[in-house]
């Protein structure tokens, strides 16, 4: 990832508190080869995801997934917090690679989140998704960062 991208993860995930820290992870993608289709590249990347995540709750981005306002995505944030929808477990943020996630990913997925319907650059989608995290942590705990 280009600098600014780590630069601004780092900043917002720094600002998380304890029970809600941000870890990257970052899977490996295959390689775009001759004779490789795009639906082999997304099945071996799934198998990574799903291997990488394990038993984690699954938040799968995809643009065609529900898209909610700042509000609603606090909410969310609260009861993911609280355990009430993740039974306890961690949370997994799956972000696909340049080819996009294998449905056998978004058929897993506990929630298809669209944080928009245009194509973003996955480097803004890792910005944006960490600065949204932490918007909905600042509007649970009533600090003025997220305005109405």
């Amino acid at each position: 990832m280009p600098g600014w991208v780590e630069t601004a993860c780092a900043e917002y995930t720094k600002r998380m508190p304890r029970e809600a820290t941000v870890e990257i992870v970052d899977i490996k993608p295959e390689k775009r080869a001759a004779g490789n289709s795009t639906e082999n590249i997304q099945l071996i990347e799934a198998k990574r995801i799903l291997e990488a995540i394990g038993r984690d709750y699954l938040i799968a981005l995809d643009e065609r997934g529900q898209e909610v306002t700042t509000l609603q995505l606090a909410e969310k944030f609260k009861a993911w917090l609280d355990g009430s929808t993740t039974s306890g477990r961690d949370i997994a943020l799956v972000i696909g690679g340049a080819d996009g996630l294998h449905a056998s990913v978004k058929q897993k997925a506990d929630w298809l989140w669209g944080l928009s319907k245009l194509t973003l650059p996955h480097g803004m989608v890792r910005v944006m998704l960490v600065e949204q995290l932490y918007r909905a942590h600042s509007v649970i705990q009533n600090h003025p960062y997220h305005r109405e």
